[in-house]
């Protein structure tokens, strides 16, 4: 048998072979045994070494042009084999393109936030405008413009958190230029600075409210944070009485717990409002029966208030003979507590998801 005759028989054969194998190993264990290292073609070619140099230029031609084919014939086995198989996984998985597909879950506002936007919401329907300001302060802004003078206890450097600029180079706060960069500063204890911010930058009639996160040297526990938010409101204008802080406050809590609740007002005292008060609600829980959240009292402190005291105008040069006004402040995360019924502050921000999704 010639050589000629010896590579069309396995031309053939391979062929042959080929068409019989169906399955992805099939066709692995045919490229193994036809076209690997080992395989038949490629033994055959590997021995056409020996031939004379006319007969290898012939029969060497034939060989490779009998391998291309086998070669193409295989990759195209292949492509219809896979073909069927995705068609088959198709119609076995019965895959249908207009199901719904699976739950993405979407997060939700913090408890907090959420008070703060409603705090914010029902106070713009009064005509309130919502601002902020710097948590860094001056001793000025923080307590000297809002009569609360170096001896006042609330001045006691443990009360708070303090800077030393000239040593640090921290960013100083929005601050009167000509004031020294030696002059203590501090995290803010309350939002009332902005009101002092704001008094300076606008004429009456101003009416804001000031949501914001301030800082208190304090030890944490049920119901005390380092770290917590307050809303400060400030209202002026001519002829404004504490008629008018007690109507909007009273509106404010109506709104935010309901129209079941009291209100009530004790006399108090806070530096930068003149007359001062309290203000407490009926308790949300008993309804003002006496339980053991309000100590038996019937009522829950809520906010202090008052009028601004007179001293105050007098560090933002408005005309106390023209304008009053009022102002107020409120923890938000005790109103969160009351609203939703927590015993403890510190829930609010142990990241628990189980405790969170219920808001």
């Amino acid at each position: 048998m010639t050589q000629t005759s010896v590579i069309e028989s396995l031309r053939s054969k391979a062929l042959a072979a080929l068409e019989k194998a169906d399955t992805a190993a099939g066709l692995t264990d045919f490229q193994v045994e036809w076209l690997g290292r080992k395989g038949k073609l490629t033994v055959f070619l590997k021995s056409l070494s020996n031939l004379p140099m006319e007969d290898k230029k012939v029969t060497g031609k034939r060989a490779n042009e009998i391998k291309t084919e086998i070669e193409t014939a295989l990759l195209e086995k292949q492509k219809i084999l896979r073909q069927k198989e995705l068609e088959s996984d198709l119609k076995s998985q019965q895959l249908d393109l207009y199901l719904p597909g699976d739950p993405y879950p979407v997060g939700r506002e913090h408890p907090i936030s959420q008070v703060i936007n409603e705090l914010v919401r029902i106070f713009y329907g009064m005509g309130f405008i919502n601002v902020g300001g710097p948590e860094m302060e001056s001793e000025f802004y923080n307590f000297e413009a809002l009569n609360i003078p170096a001896n006042h206890p609330a001045r006691d450097m443990q009360d708070t958190f303090y800077f030393n600029l000239a040593n640090n180079q921290l960013p100083l706060p929005q601050m009167e230029a000509e004031r020294s960069r030696e002059e203590p500063v501090l995290l803010r204890t309350h939002t009332s600075p902005v009101q002092v911010r704001i008094m300076q930058s606008y004429p009456p009639p101003i009416a804001v409210v000031v949501p914001g996160r301030v800082y208190r040297h304090e030890a944490t526990d049920a119901t005390h944070l380092s770290v917590f938010h307050q809303l400060e409101g400030l209202l002026v204008d001519e002829g404004v009485s504490f008629a008018d802080l007690k109507g909007s406050l009273e509106r404010f809590a109506r709104e935010f717990f309901g129209p079941q609740v009291r209100t009530r007002f004790r006399p108090s005292y806070f530096p930068f409002t003149e007359p001062s008060a309290e203000m407490d609600i009926s308790c949300l829980l008993c309804d003002g029966s006496g339980c053991r959240v309000c100590k038996q009292s019937g009522w829950l402190e809520m906010m202090g208030a008052g009028l601004v005291n007179p001293r105050v105008f007098e560090y933002v040069k408005v005309d106390t003979e023209k304008y009053s006004g009022f102002a107020f402040g409120m923890g938000i995360e005790r109103l969160a507590m009351f609203k939703y019924g927590v015993n403890d502050l510190r829930t609010f921000y142990e990241n628990d998801v189980r405790f969170l999704e219920q808001f």
